[in-house]
């Protein structure tokens, strides 16, 4: 067995190398929806010949990326021409998820047995109802390492009693699209693999998390399960199959097991038909008096920009940038802020810059919005799109059943809420949060600080969706616009709305891969500080209102999330925020956020790091943060 592993390492290092050779030569185009550039690695037959053993074979033992140690594997079961091997393993620490899966460095998932563990663990926590015969969705960002992990989910489901996996070409599937595809097939669930905006490649992130079946992140009592479970594994149930082609489209049958590798793209874009008037954002899209921009960020969603933006609503093929998904992202960060994305952020503060500017993450759940010469904060764009989507987005043309944003989210949506007369909901930081409501029937549309944006069209923040919704009422409010009229701009819409409902000046401060010990004693002392604060105490020229750990009770099925988040509110409205991230794979991202209203027009324009500063100096006094953490700045500003 050893002797056979030896040469199966061989091939994966033949199949790294040969993507590896293909992507570098990649031409920047961007993908079609049937992803014809991507295609499976090929071996060599000669490799083969002079190892002395057949590829079939070879394919039943696992890589040494991770995933099962299978030496002393039993069989245990043969249902219907699938042999079922029983492969002995044991807990491994670490495996506890946070608010959006399990993430880890790549290299922690390629020990043996780490990520099966895991999959097992999840298949052991749910009811056999919710699986045994059932159907199974999978996909990803296309980050390194989702080839190798596609193969070990996949044999691991059928080892399970899974009757049917829907798997995206050559694994892709963004996140709001595989929730989309649960929707509509009626699945079961989904796995989908993705570290969202975290950078990937080898000496990056992977991560990997379950959705139920109405498309949403599985709750904490399910992930919780799956944590205790992972304590206490002792056997893997691995399927005895080949691995699967993910590069054609169709069905494979192993014995009552199928697997059909379907497109991408199709499923999502009908859903999104079914939302917006595409003819009314084609009318905009076409016009020769406005550019629009996408920066794919070499991300999940180059596999849908040019389907929809260019193919289906007439944008430009030029207006796609970065369109080609490639495991390492074309060594960025796929996270769309003013940071990350500074190559977007260029193009559109530039002299001459296009009209409209976005940007996706790397599973296509997070946006970025840009007028020429302007940002919209995500906050705001929230608060805008639940303003507008009446009148200018045909899926609420009877409105919306009520609104809904993240805790350390401004309060620019709260007042949309108040002045519509709408249900409205503050829940912690995690989309699984809305989910509740939404399959209640209270919320349609929702937002978060950290550029993540949806609606109940499915159960993830959407990243698309938020900028079809901003084409959309940049669209209807040109519509009646004939050549060489001015434009009403991105810029134009959101001065607009703030003189109306008055502007949330916001920034978020991002410390990241703190030292863990650090962060948590600086939590720590802010919860020692709010249980001796009193209503009315002064901080600074600040008057205290409310100081506390932020809690949520469910009003769906009441449950509890204590310890969300330490809150500073002020009795002017300002408030500051600080809680640690779990989207992070190491160390401890800070989190602080700054808040202030202002309803004076003639002050909207003041640069919000100006306007906010008392409020950070006082948040970074009160903290102690630079002492906690010894960080002397922020790494990301937004």
């Amino acid at each position: 067995m050893a002797f056979s592993s030896c040469y199966y390492r061989l091939e994966n290092v033949y199949s790294s190398t040969l993507f590896t050779h293909k992507q570098s030569n990649a031409n920047g185009s961007a993908l079609s929806s049937h992803l014809a550039s991507f295609s499976a690695p090929s071996f060599s037959p000669s490799v083969f010949a002079k190892l002395s053993i057949s590829k079939t074979s070879l394919s039943r033992l696992q890589s040494p990326f991770g995933s099962i140690r299978a030496s002393s594997s039993t069989a245990i079961a043969e249902p219907e021409g699938i042999k079922i091997n029983s492969v002995p393993t044991k807990p491994i620490e670490g495996q506890k998820t946070g608010t959006s899966g399990l993430r880890k460095k790549v290299k922690v998932f390629m020990q043996d047995n780490y990520l099966a563990n895991w999959i097992q663990a999840l298949f052991n926590s749910l009811p056999p109802e919710d699986y045994k015969n059932g159907l199974l969705v999978l996909g990803g960002d296309g980050r390194y390492f989702n080839r190798e992990a596609a193969q070990v989910i996949i044999k691991i489901a059928a080892g399970n009693g899974v009757g049917k996996i829907l798997v995206g070409k050559e694994g892709i599937l963004s996140t709001p699209a595989v929730s989309a595809v649960i929707r509509k097939r009626k699945a079961n669930g989904g796995f989908i693999m993705s570290a969202s905006h975290n950078p990937g490649g080898p000496e990056y992130d992977w991560g990997i998390k379950f959705n139920y079946s109405s498309g949403q992140p599985a709750p904490e009592s399910i992930t919780d399960k799956i944590y205790g479970n992972t304590l206490s594994i002792s056997e893997i149930k691995m399927a005895d199959i080949p691995d699967v082609d993910l590069s054609s489209l169709g069905e494979t049958k192993y014995g009552n097991f199928i697997v059909e590798v379907i497109d991408p793209v199709s499923d999502y874009m009908e859903l999104m038909e079914d939302v917006f008037d595409f003819e009314l954002i084609k009318s905009l899209l076409s016009r020769s008096d406005f550019r629009f921009t996408f920066d794919a960020m070499h991300a999940v969603t180059g596999a849908y920009a040019k389907p929809i933006f260019v193919d289906k609503l007439g944008a430009t093929p030029d207006s796609i940038k970065n369109g080609v998904p490639l495991e390492d992202f074309g060594h960025g960060h796929p996270d769309p802020n003013l940071t990350y994305a500074k190559e977007l952020v260029d193009v559109m503060y530039a002299e001459n810059g296009p009209d409209f500017g976005a940007a996706s993450d790397g599973d296509g759940d997070r946006n970025m919005i840009l007028g020429r010469h302007f940002f919209v904060t995500p906050s705001d764009s929230v608060a805008i799109i639940a303003a507008s989507a009446q009148l200018a987005i045909p899926y609420f043309k009877s409105g919306p059943k009520g609104l809904a944003r993240s805790m350390p989210t401004s309060g620019a949506l709260d007042r949309v809420a108040e002045k519509l007369v709408l249900p409205f909901f503050e829940v912690p930081t995690g989309w699984k949060f809305f989910g509740n409501l939404m399959d209640d029937g209270k919320l349609s549309i929702c937002g978060e600080e950290s550029f993540g944006t949806g609606s109940d069209h499915v159960r993830e923040k959407d990243g698309i969706w938020a900028v079809l919704a901003w084409l959309s009422i940049i669209a209807y409010r040109n519509r009646n616009k004939k050549p060489g009229e001015k434009l009403v701009s991105v810029a134009d819409v959101v001065k607009e709305h703030w003189a109306t409902y008055g502007r949330n000046f916001f920034s978020r401060y991002d410390y990241e891969e703190c030292e863990s010990e650090g962060a948590n004693k600086m939590i720590d002392y802010l919860r020692e500080v709010i249980s001796k604060s009193k209503p009315g105490e002064k901080y600074g020229s600040y008057a205290l209102q409310l100081g506390d750990d932020f809690s949520y009770t469910d009003p769906v099925d009441g449950s509890v999330a204590s310890k969300q988040g330490i809150r500073f509110v002020f009795t002017d409205g300002s408030r500051i925020i600080f809680r640690l991230s779990g989207t992070g794979s190491s160390g401890a991202t800070v989190r602080m956020y700054i808040e202030q209203l202002e309803t004076d027009v003639s002050k909207h324009d003041t640069d919000a790091q100006t306007a906010l500063k008392p409020l950070i100096d006082l948040a970074l006094s009160i903290s102690k943060l630079k002492d906690f953490t010894g960080r002397e700045r922020p790494t990301v500003i937004t």
